[in-house]
């Protein structure tokens, strides 16, 4: 059975682009399974991307408000964690009251702000510009507490397929950090650290059309988030806004997204200055061990 199936090991000497790989996998007349980086007629395609596209633009949104003075540029967060921005406005023209310099502002969970009004210099004349907006969810004030993260499931032990600067998908800045535990679908994934449920999704199947899949992230009190990729559909039994504790049951692994089997990704990341990106850490205890005492086992 070993010799009909050829592993990834070739991959590993692929030079990877900064943003995307593109794998093939395709089977030959033998049976034998072969991934490689070259395109094949037939073959199944994997395109690696960022793993954490995540929406934010329904949650974060800047709105116009017109009145008989001008217009005011009102800010909106509705997420469950404080969001940096950067509001630059842009080609300006007949427009007083706009900032010289782009405005940087952390603004809190579920919160609105006022973020600049505008009136036209000449009463007489429209006044135009562009706003444009940046933001990354989470606080970059805030300071990561040093943290040995108890394994994230219950059962095993399982085996870690990909480790942190991993050549194969971990390569983006997002997911540099991050850890692949082979395991079956459906097997209970818990929360390795208290902390509130920022952001979830719930309704993928098979690949989707998220390269994260179906996904938990939840917010620490030192301004890091844990995330937990790939789970099964349906499985998701947090809800955004809900206060979880350590071990809690939060989802069930699976293979939705870009992924290759059945298996948790799992990565924390932080706000670095307007970028979300992943930061080393480590578990409690190797991942190939029992017990998992984040759900208490002896």
């Amino acid at each position: 059975m070993l010799g009909r199936i050829l592993p990834l090991l070739a991959l590993l000497g692929l030079s990877l682009p900064a943003a995307a790989l593109t794998i093939y996998k395709y089977t030959d007349a033998n049976g034998v399974v072969t991934y490689t980086d070259q395109a094949v007629s037939g073959a199944q395609v994997f395109v690696f991307r960022d793993r954490m596209v995540e929406r934010l633009d329904l949650s974060v949104k800047l709105e116009t408000k017109k009145h008989a003075a001008g217009e005011t540029l009102v800010l909106h967060n509705e997420l469950f964690a404080p969001v940096e921005v950067e509001l630059r406005v842009d080609q300006a023209e007949n427009v007083s009251g706009a900032p010289d310099q782009p405005i940087r502002w952390v603004l809190a969970p579920r919160s609105s702000m006022r973020m600049a009004t505008l009136a036209p210099a000449d009463p007489n004349r429209p006044m135009s510009y562009k706003p444009k907006l940046r933001y990354a969810m989470g606080d970059p004030r805030l300071v990561p507490v040093v943290y040995r993260y108890p394994l994230p499931w219950q059962g095993g032990p399982f085996r870690l397929t990909q480790g942190a600067n991993g050549r194969y998908s971990h390569f983006t800045p997002k997911g540099r950090y991050a850890l692949d535990i082979a395991m079956p679908e459906g097997t209970p994934i818990v929360a390795a650290r208290p902390g509130v449920v920022v952001k979830i999704e719930n309704d993928q199947s098979g690949r989707g059309n998220n390269p994260s899949g179906n996904f938990v992230r939840i917010l620490h009190d030192d301004g890091t988030m844990g995330v937990y990729l790939h789970l099964m559909r349906g499985s998701v039994q947090v809800r955004e806004g809900q206060q979880v504790t350590i071990g809690e049951r939060i989802a069930r692994s699976g293979n939705t997204g870009n992924s290759t089997g059945p298996h948790l990704h799992f990565v924390i990341q932080r706000n670095l200055g307007l970028a979300l990106e992943s930061i080393p850490f480590d578990f409690a205890q190797p991942v190939d061990t029992l017990p998992n005492f984040a759900v208490g086992g002896e």
